[in-house]
């Protein structure tokens, strides 16, 4: 009997089937969404650093009449009212003139500007004495330029539509000067003149402007299509 039980045992080993291999493991890559896409946050960053950096480095926008004489700069234009109304102190408008001196003395002869002659540089210092008549008749460069300061220096933090409505007041201060002859200048020197990278400032300013769609469309009100109901008895009446 012993031997039967272990034959009997032999033949079921050996008709058992062999185990499975260990199946090898499988390596799960995962792709974060968005990553190189030139998403709508994305370009905004960007583009409030390039305005930023249009605005703060006074690159020429455009050439305008103002109480320090000559403006081609928001910043220019923004710093000959602070001066001549003193609304800050001095030491807050050369700190908004500083970076652009800097740029401007570098290419032009190699030189460091000095802190204390930033108004002799850009004639500031008679500014207060300038007639206001030159700013009223340009209330929407002023404005415009005001908001394209404050709009470059909160969008490092925050981009918003403050860089885009001070651009267009600008341009448009422009457009009226320039097309309709409002005010009427008969100096060359001292006429209006539009810079090409006026447009790269006003494409940086509406290219800073996030627009989120998912929060558009979960905002936007559900309509409701509702279809006649139709009887499926007919009437009898007739």
């Amino acid at each position: 009997m012993a031997k039967k039980e272990r034959a009997a045992e032999a033949r079921a080993s050996t008709s058992k089937p062999p185990a499975p291999a260990p199946a090898p493991g499988i390596e799960v890559q995962r792709r974060t969404v968005g990553a190189g896409r030139w998403t709508s946050r994305r370009i905004s960053f960007y583009a409030s650093r390039a305005f930023f950096v249009l605005i703060i480095l006074q690159i020429p926008l455009f050439r305008v009449p103002c109480r320090a004489g000559t403006c081609t700069t928001p910043i220019q234009v923004t710093s000959s009212q602070l001066v001549s109304n003193e609304i800050f102190p001095p030491s807050i408008v050369k700190a908004m003139l500083f970076p652009g001196a800097i740029v401007g003395s570098l290419t032009k002869s190699m030189t460091f500007p000095r802190w204390n002659d930033l108004f002799d540089m850009y004639n500031l210092t008679e500014a207060k004495n300038a007639s206001a008549v030159i700013d009223l008749q340009r209330l929407e460069i002023l404005a415009g330029s005001y908001f394209c300061v404050a709009g470059a220096l909160v969008g490092i933090i925050n981009p918003g539509r403050m860089t885009l409505f001070g651009t267009l007041l600008v341009i448009w201060g422009l457009v009226k000067e320039a097309i309709f002859g409002k005010p009427v200048n008969s100096d060359p020197a001292q006429s209006v003149y539009v810079y090409p990278t006026i447009f790269i400032a006003l494409v940086c300013a509406f290219m800073s402007i996030t627009y989120n769609v998912k929060k558009t469309v979960r905002n936007s009100p559900s309509v409701s299509i509702s279809k006649p109901l139709q009887s499926s008895a007919k009437s009898k009446l007739k």
